[in-house]
């Protein structure tokens, strides 16, 4: 699978940003996806997954009521919804693709090349 993220940019604190990640080259619907982060000297954290056909979600507790994950299978496409933006949620966000639905960052099989949130005070 060949995931491309996009949708992120430069917002104020309390803003909103939507993610988007394409996937192509097999069966979007085989995969739970994820979403990572990476801020600035830290590790990749996990952030939100979503099951395969898009009816269970789970989010890490540091993003819980903010974010939610959701897909479209027609399009190939999963999305990260982003509300009440806070600086500490400044990083790069990767998609991830598994045939497990889990969180572990072991467990994900294909990344995207991330995309750059950056959240002002």
């Amino acid at each position: 699978v060949q995931l491309q993220a996009s949708g992120g940019g430069l917002v104020q604190a309390g803003g909103s940003l939507r993610l988007s990640c394409l996937a192509s080259g097999r069966t979007f619907s085989n995969y739970a996806m994820d979403w990572f982060r990476q801020a600035p000297g830290k590790e990749r954290e996990f952030v939100a997954s979503i099951d395969w056909s898009g009816s269970t979600t789970y989010s890490a507790d540091a993003v819980k009521g903010r974010f939610t994950a959701s897909r479209d299978n027609a399009k190939n496409t999963v999305y990260l919804q982003m509300n009440s933006l806070k600086p500490e949620d400044t990083a790069v966000y990767y998609c991830a693709a598994s045939r497990k639905f889990s969180s572990w960052l072991s467990d994900q099989e294909f990344w995207g090349q991330g995309t750059k949130v950056t959240v002002s005070s």
